[in-house]
């Protein structure tokens, strides 16, 4: 560039008899017009038809529960303990040895007689409101493509989370929260943030991850009180520091920078209400005592609060790493998993149909993928992955309840009954959340994408 002109813009407005300039303008106009769609990013929008659910929660068993030991019983299992598949060995990561009967009893739930394992005995009296998705299937048995998958609609390519995709098609009915929360306690999932974020969406719409280890609030949400400085001493200094970035965004159009002086505004109006929503001390003795007093209670007691708070999206995990994984010692660690998940989970349902806040909210309970019908060697008491057929449930927000949606073959291996891709899954989601997800789409790179990319039916039985 000449040394003489000082910024682009004069040098295009200068050279060419300003032709260069025209161009810029048009460039600019569109830019602005996309600027303007960010601040107002997160206020609630239409839905493309009328919407049965407003919000989602997504129970995340992240490593992968057994659907043969959850909600999907294989007497052939029984019968055929420790003896080789029929048809050879099973496609799987590591070797296998004989089919493995679940060590966990299944009886008969609610009207509709839908058989539950007395893992989840106390979420079994909720059979009639879920939709147990038996015929789920994913990509390929390992634990980053298939989370990514679940979470991105994507198992390779850096994607934007179901969640930043609600986020941006739906907005929030609460500015003074994060629309899109995922709570995983004492640390990230595999992959870590990727589970939740934004990619080449709005920054704003990427997740907040809060570690819900933590009880007391002011570390569940680092930095939420200043100790220094009041309301109006901060704002005064934010109003300073955001006439500061607007005036550099002005010049660089830089979508990241945009989203960080919202990221500002958000911490700021969060001290007005993120406090009293992450304090479930003022709630009544006998909900506290309903939910449990583990982690998982907590993390679903503050989940109905934000739901009541107008929070769109919240993911709540079961730990850092991968804690269903269980290729050994599998009838002791799911035992004591189910048990700390069983008692929370029924006590969210029943507090959300007690305050007639099911009906709106979809409630999705999933891995990322299964395991396997057969142990692995050389021992009879751990499975490994099964993307090739797995369990999902769907309760609330338009969800036809009481009812088991697909099958996997007698030994519970693979999806042979009206598959259900993720993508499947995601188009039906956004369905009940209002949104065609043909037409929820963004433009990137020269083309527009979406959360199911090329693929996806709704599955018009899941809908009530």
């Amino acid at each position: 560039m000449n040394s003489n002109y000082t910024t682009r813009r004069e040098m295009l407005s200068r050279s060419g008899t300003g032709f260069g300039m025209l161009g810029l303008a048009g460039l600019l106009q569109s830019e602005q017009a996309s600027a303007a769609d960010s601040v107002n990013l997160l206020a609630p929008k239409p839905t493309h038809f009328e919407a049965k659910a407003k919000r989602v929660v997504h129970l995340f068993m992240n490593g992968g529960p057994s659907q043969v030991d959850t909600f999907d019983y294989k007497p052939e299992l029984e019968k055929r303990h420790g003896q080789p598949m029929p048809d050879g060995n099973l496609r799987t990561e590591r070797l296998t040895g004989g089919l493995m009967k679940s060590p966990f009893k299944f009886r008969p739930r609610g009207e509709s007689g839908l058989l539950v394992s007395e893992l989840f005995e106390k979420t079994g009296e909720f059979i009639d409101d879920m939709a147990i998705i038996r015929s789920m299937h994913a990509e390929v048995p390992n634990h980053e493509p298939s989370l990514m998958l679940m979470n991105c609609g994507d198992g390779r390519l850096p994607r934007p989370s179901f969640g930043a995709w609600a986020t941006y098609g739906l907005g929030t009915e609460n500015q003074n929260l994060p629309a899109f929360i995922a709570m995983c306690p004492g640390g990230y999932p595999i992959v870590s943030t990727r589970n939740w974020r934004s990619a080449f969406l709005p920054g704003t719409c990427q997740g907040t991850y809060i570690d819900t280890k933590n009880t007391e609030v002011t570390k569940l949400i680092e930095n939420i009180r200043n100790g220094r400085l009041t309301l109006q001493e901060q704002r005064r200094q934010l109003d300073l520091v955001r006439a500061f970035n607007e005036r550099h965004a002005a010049r660089r159009n830089d979508p990241q920078l945009e989203s960080r002086i919202e990221s500002f505004e958000l911490a700021f109006r969060m001290q007005s209400e993120a406090t009293d929503a992450f304090d479930i001390s003022g709630e009544p003795k006998h909900i506290q005592e309903d939910y449990g007093a583990g982690t998982n209670g907590r993390q679903l007691l503050i989940t109905r609060r934000l739901i009541e708070r107008g929070v769109r999206f919240i993911q709540v995990w079961s730990g850092a790493g991968q804690p269903w994984d269980n290729h050994s010692g599998l009838e002791q660690s799911h035992r004591d998993l189910a048990m700390s998940w069983d008692q929370p989970i029924a006590a969210f349902l029943r507090d959300l149909k007690q305050r007639g806040l099911l009906e709106t909210t979809l409630v999705q309970w999933s891995g990322e993928f299964g395991r396997t019908p057969v142990a692995e060697k050389p021992a009879l008491n751990g499975r490994d992955h099964n993307h090739y057929g797995f369990t999902v449930w769907l309760a609330g927000g338009g969800v036809k309840g009481g009812q088991a949606y697909g099958s996997t073959d007698d030994f519970g291996f693979r999806a042979v009954e009206n598959p259900v891709s993720v993508h499947d899954l995601h188009a039906t989601m956004l369905h009940l959340l209002g949104m065609d997800h043909k037409r929820l789409t963004y433009r990137y790179a020269g083309r527009d994408f979406r959360l199911t990319d090329v693929h996806g039916n709704v599955v018009e039985e899941l809908v009530s």
